[in-house]
């Protein structure tokens, strides 16, 4: 039987748009990213490229070339780090068909254990900091000494000491670093520990800083929609946003789905939660309980939308409507980081160090150009806000970019007042309204030849 080449053109589309493991990473090679200083509220161009800029793939593997620079805005980081975020020049291994780890299950280690779909690494829980027994001090990262002894942490200490049985949290512990997207940088590599949305879009504020440094994050939590596909751990499994499925066959309401980890309800910090006898820790008057990751218990639930002790589920999801393994970026009810965060702290799949300096087999390049079809804006559920606004018209984008999106502002005659662009990998863009006088004015967000227009009314 002969198949015309136009039939075998949308047979091969179809099966690669079927793969998201291919097609879900955000491409770019003409966008340059920003980034804040400190005590400047005005972003300054990095000129580096953001989001990924080559996806190639084999049967067994997609490999992602990236600068690790998101399209938001980065930085400042208020905690004394004096670095900035940097092109990585990376490209990551990501397994195609990935298996569980039916044996001891590999813990998530320190630095990059997976990528968001805009190219930007994942790290776990830890920020490389522990407590030290026997100084009674932290030790670790910037500013402290280094870790070492008899135990995990390394030689150069008494005989029997350990010093890594009390992890500090990144999230509680370094905070004030964080810029309003929740990322900061190790040296110039910027990463998230947790789920890259802003803070000031969670319900519960936690960090000022995007009052005077503005950012957006990744995507927006919607808790009306399972949350987009955000990125893949090193062992090759999907994550996902705080939002899915209640039942793991895809049925149900929309939940959030929760972290199946608990503060243990403990008051000395002198064993693990499996009764692990270990050096003491400081006492939790001194240190909050949920300062250290030993802190938490894995308490397993019948409940199926709380996770495993891998913060993840075997569930049907839009991307894999057969099912699928993923991890979810867990958040409590005021939509603050949850322990795990999103991976951790072990890997549900058979891992490996997904990044490589080179390409060492054939690969098919995958253009993002090649996808088909316009991009419907009634999907991202746009909002426009505030309305009536005296200083600010904020555009919001409820999902995750995979095109960029013109908006303008207009007169009601159809004058054109200012015009910008949300590029993939953001979702937020804004009009400063102080200069306008009062009145109606309009709206218009594009893509492709689909538009979306509202009124906004301006009253100072």
């Amino acid at each position: 039987m002969k198949i015309s080449l136009n039939l075998l053109i949308l047979f091969i589309a179809h099966n690669i748009n079927a793969q998201p493991e291919i097609t879900s990473w955000l491409q770019n090679t003409t966008e340059t990213g920003s980034y804040y200083i400190a005590g400047n509220s005005v972003t300054i161009p990095n000129n580096i490229l953001v989001n990924c800029q080559k996806v190639e793939y084999s049967a067994d593997y997609v490999y992602i070339t990236t600068t690790g620079i998101p399209a938001y805005p980065t930085g400042p980081f208020q905690d004394g780090n004096p670095s900035q975020a940097a092109d990585q020049n990376m490209i990551y291994k990501i397994p195609r068909n990935p298996q569980e780890n039916i044996g001891t299950p590999t813990s998530t280690t320190p630095g990059n254990i997976g990528v968001f779909i805009n190219g930007v690494a994942l790290f776990d829980y830890r920020d490389g900091v522990a407590w030290n027994p026997q100084t009674n001090a932290l030790c670790g990262g910037p500013g402290n000494p280094p870790c070492g002894g008899g135990g995990p942490g390394g030689p150069g200490g008494p005989p029997g000491m350990t010093t890594m049985d009390w992890n500090r949290d990144a999230i509680p512990a370094e905070m004030e670093g964080f810029d309003c997207a929740k990322g900061h940088p190790a040296m110039t590599n910027y990463h998230h520990h947790q789920n890259p949305s802003a803070f000031k879009l969670d319900i519960n504020v936690v960090s000022d800083v995007c009052s005077l440094y503005d950012s957006d994050g990744l995507y927006t939590i919607d808790d009306k929609r399972h949350s987009p596909l955000l990125g893949y751990a090193y062992d090759g499994f999907p994550i996902y946003g705080a939002y899915g499925y209640a039942n793991i066959d895809g049925s149900g309401e929309i939940v959030r789905l929760e972290s199946g980890y608990s503060l243990r309800n403990i008051t000395e910090r002198t064993h693990h939660a499996d009764g692990t006898d270990v050096e003491d820790g400081p006492t939790t008057t001194d240190y909050f309980l949920g300062y250290f990751r030993e802190d938490y218990e894995f308490i397993p639930s019948n409940q199926e939308h709380y996770l495993d002790e891998h913060n993840g589920r075997f569930c049907v999801t839009p991307e894999y409507p057969d099912g699928t393994y993923a991890y979810f970026c867990t958040v409590d009810e005021n939509w603050n980081s949850a322990y795990p965060y999103v991976v951790g702290p072990t890997f549900y799949g058979v891992y490996a160090n997904a990044s490589v300096n080179f390409i060492s087999e054939p690969t098919t390049v995958y253009s993002s150009n090649s996808e088909t079809g316009l991009m419907d804006l009634k999907k991202f559920n746009i909002s426009i806000f505030p309305n009536p606004s005296s200083d600010i018209i904020v555009i919001q984008v409820n999902d995750v970019l995979r095109k960029n999106i013109i908006i303008k502002l207009m007169d009601l005659s159809g004058k054109l007042i200012e015009e910008k662009q949300i590029l993939k990998g953001q979702t937020i863009g804004f009009f400063d309204a102080q200069t306008l006088y009062d009145g109606v004015y309009l709206v218009e967000v594009i893509s492709d030849t689909n538009r979306v227009t509202e009124q906004v009314i301006i009253n100072k």
